[in-house]
């Protein structure tokens, strides 16, 4: 439960502390005090956005610290634990700090947090139904989450979303599959003139450079002939290299042994003289070789044009991405052939994930007609309390045309609170009293099987009165034997029920207005309540009617 808020610089208030108990709390004030600022101060520690406007003016900090009682909340600790916060059992303080600056943060137990954890765990410490909460009523969506949570199906709920989800995301992938397949196939044509063009080519790895090497040699053959023939007769003539070479050798053998390097220097001739025959050889090989042979020239040329022009058509710069492209359009022929059968696969996958969607949508069904009938009967009990003797209310549930991430339910909560009247949707038929109502009647439901700590109504009974009011009051009385109910309330009937009584007010005494809030003695709940009763000429009768108010909570 709430045990504490501490507020500073927020809004109208500088500084605010109050500690709450268990059971009914109740606060009440004059409109404008400044109730829904403490509201507003609230949400902040449910992770609601923070507005730099909320902060106090000429303040350089706003801060909102709540302190909550879990000690009876066990299931909390895989939450602390998986988030990895300190967590000791008993409490847990949550904070939030806005600066002048615009920035904001946010704190568990000191542990520096994002608002998207404070919402996970304040949505399970505690709930608040502000005025404009009773338009959720006509919500279809709100209505099913009702249902959902009085059935506590969370699990049967959680199976079939993630069956659903697997079979929304095959029927996407089998689009994707279908619409390619159309394209590749209304494309077929010109990739298999692509392939076949390709296959045509017969290209090889490394053809285009000994092509353009051979065509270097074709187009200068005969001056590589002449030069060649010039050099090996350099070589082998009596008169050059090779023979004045042998000279030597044989000149360097004979004195070899009477110098240091002697024996150096005829290897390393020794060794040239066998390089440079090695050379000639080889050169007189190729040169024997080599013909002007215009034919093979035209050959090679043509060979190389039809490269050079697959290259620039297909916009690649070598012949080994001309066999990728290949490559790739063959799988992709491939690839096409086999789109019927991968479509037909995934459609029998698709249908076996239907089927098993169809029976976790009727097992959800079921629980949600299982729940019907015991929601109708306390709906009915509780309004028949709250002054709608002649009260119909029914849980209509019907099957839609498709499946979604809820199943195939549509519910909608359908009331009259006339004999003569047929039932039909809240949102169609029901005043704002009758809204009001509704609403109560429906938290105190929905509060105990959510086994929520905290809940708190802000002003829920607007457009009661009299003894309405004062039944409400016992249901909101009776909900806080199980759980922590905090009200704000105008009227004296439901103040009166409450364990606690706490005045939000102003003081305009000073320089600048305060927002204040204080938990009332005795004394000061019985002229409360007398000026609720009477305004601000509190009379004798006025209070009278207030100590009988209390005296018969």
């Amino acid at each position: 439960m709430l045990k504490s808020l501490h507020v500073s610089n927020y809004a109208l208030i500088s500084k605010l502390d109050i500690d709450f108990n268990s059971g009914l709390s109740v606060i009440t004030g004059e409109t404008g005090a400044g109730k829904s600022i403490i509201l507003g101060a609230l949400s902040l520690i449910l992770g609601q956005r923070a507005d730099i406007k909320s902060l106090k003016t000429d303040a350089e900090k706003c801060i909102i610290e709540a302190e909550f009682d879990i000690s009876t909340y066990s299931h909390l600790n895989n939450f602390f634990e998986q988030n990895d916060l300190d967590y000791e059992g008993k409490s847990c303080i949550i904070r939030r700090e806005l600066t002048n600056s615009g920035k904001s943060r946010a704190f568990i137990n000191d542990t520096p947090v994002s608002l998207n954890l404070i919402r996970d765990l304040s949505n399970q410490l505690i709930d608040i139904h502000s005025q404009h909460e009773n338009l959720l009523l006509s919500n279809v969506s709100y209505q099913l989450d009702v249902v959902d949570t009085i059935s506590q199906n969370s699990a049967i709920l959680s199976d079939y979303k993630q069956i659903f989800t697997q079979w929304h995301n095959l029927q996407s992938e089998l689009k994707l599959l279908q619409k390619t397949a159309e394209k590749q196939a209304s494309d077929i044509d010109y990739i298999q003139f692509q392939y076949q063009q390709l296959s045509d080519a017969k290209l090889v790895v490394n053809e285009q450079e000994e092509l353009e090497s051979e065509q270097e040699t074709l187009s200068h053959s005969e001056e590589i002939k002449s030069e060649l023939l010039k050099a090996s007769q350099l070589l082998t003539d009596e008169n050059m290299s090779l023979q004045l070479l042998k000279e030597s050798l044989a000149a360097l053998s004979k004195i070899k042994m009477y110098i240091p390097n002697g024996e150096d220097w005829f290897k390393r001739m020794q060794s040239a003289l066998i390089e440079l025959k090695d050379i000639s050889s080889e050169i007189n090989s190729f040169e024997e070789r080599v013909e002007f042979n215009p034919t093979r020239l035209e050959v090679v040329e043509n060979r190389l044009s039809e490269i050079f022009t697959l290259q620039k058509k297909y916009k690649v710069l070598s012949v080994s991405e001309l066999i990728e492209l290949h490559d790739t359009f063959e799988k992709q022929l491939l690839k096409i052939d086999s789109y019927d059968e991968e479509i037909s696969a995934l459609k029998a996958k698709i249908d076996d994930v239907y089927n098993l969607l169809q029976i976790h949508a009727k097992q959800l069904t079921k629980s949600r007609l299982d729940t019907a009938l015991p929601i109708e009967n306390y709906m009915i009990e509780q309004l028949t309390k709250l002054g709608m003797p002649n009260i119909q209310f029914q849980v209509a549930i019907t099957s839609m045309n498709e499946y979604t991430e809820n199943g195939i339910d549509e519910i909608q909560f359908l009331f009259s609170a006339n004999k003569n009247r047929a039932v039909q949707p809240v949102a169609q038929i029901a005043s704002g009293g009758e809204v009001s109502r509704l609403m109560l009647a429906i938290k105190s439901l929905v509060a105990h099987k959510a086994d929520l700590p905290t809940i708190i109504f802000d002003e829920i009974d607007t457009g009661v009165s009299g003894e309405i009011a004062h039944r409400m009051g016992e249901i909101m009385e009776s909900m806080s034997a199980d759980m922590q109910v905090i009200t704000i309330t105008h009227l004296p009937q439901i103040a009166a029920k409450g364990k606690q009584h706490y005045r939000v007010f102003k003081d305009e005494s000073g320089l600048k207005t305060e927002t204040h809030i204080q938990q009332l003695s005795n004394d000061q709940r019985l002229n409360e309540l007398a000026q609720m009763l009477s305004g601000k000429n509190i009379t004798e009768a006025a209070i009278k009617n207030a100590r009988e108010l209390l005296l018969n909570k």
